[in-house]
């Protein structure tokens, strides 16, 4: 297939961007659209130009990296689905493609669809640990844990800390996906002892970033392309209260 593709181009953080259109050709339905996107870079190099920077990394839907606004939807117009998991098969011959980075004040772009999502490991650092000394692998029994808590914890530990929820949110808010890095610690005995410092500290670390609220429009949850429930943001939200009040005392 042929494509009409527009794709934003910006040097730097500092430079001002904009669109730029490119026909990439004899695009394979079977290729992920990073394979598209290599193609395409493949023609302007041919040509003398320079290519399109792009965040990507294990390419099988794990790391996140590729992430980008494919006409106005993040990560594409499939749900739960990476922009490396998206394929060509999805669009049709002639189709007119638009290709946009995260568009969030946390998240500057780098350059073309790069931005640098460093804002996420502040929040991290801030409380995305457990302190208890684990020690070597125990018996898989050696801890009981009820399976409606051990299935929470496993769906919120699917976030891959891509950014789509921030992306997505008219506010750029980032609290499903620090709901969801609450959740699968504090849903655990191990990460029992600090749930309420955690919470609390990295709510006030999320804000410090310049993240902005969230408004209950959901969007965050339908980006997600490991599809983290909405339910993980009322959790936090009681977890911070609590944290709150424990740290006025």
């Amino acid at each position: 297939m042929n494509l009409t593709v527009h794709v934003w181009r910006q040097a730097s953080k500092e430079a001002a961007g904009k669109m730029e259109t490119y026909q990439v050709k004899d695009i394979d339905e079977n290729m992920s659209f990073l394979e598209m996107l290599d193609v395409m870079n493949e023609q302007l190099i041919g040509e003398g130009r320079e290519p399109v920077e792009f965040d990507h990394d294990c390419r099988e839907g794990i790391c996140g990296a590729c992430s980008m606004m494919i006409n106005g939807e993040a990560h594409g117009p499939e749900r739960g689905t990476t922009a490396c998991q998206l394929h060509m098969r999805s669009f049709k011959n002639g189709d007119e493609i638009y290709v946009e980075p995260w568009r969030a004040a946390a998240f500057p772009v780098v350059k073309d669809l790069m931005v640098d999502r460093g804002a996420f490991d502040e929040i991290m650092k801030a409380g995305g640990f457990i302190t208890a000394n684990t020690g070597a692998a125990p018996d898989a029994n050696a801890l009981p844990i009820g399976k409606e808590e051990a299935d929470m914890a496993f769906d919120a530990a699917a976030c891959i800390g891509c950014g789509a929820c921030v992306a997505s949110c008219p506010n750029a808010s980032a609290m499903l996906f620090v709901s969801a890095k609450i959740a699968h610690l504090g849903l655990l005995p191990q990460g029992k002892p600090e749930e309420l410092d955690r919470a609390r500290n990295m709510v006030l670390e999320m804000d410090k970033q310049g993240f902005g609220s969230c408004t209950n429009h959901y969007e965050c949850m339908n980006a997600c392309p490991k599809e983290i429930k909405i339910d993980n943001i009322a959790r936090m939200n009681r977890k911070f209260f609590k944290g709150s009040l424990t740290a006025r005392r």
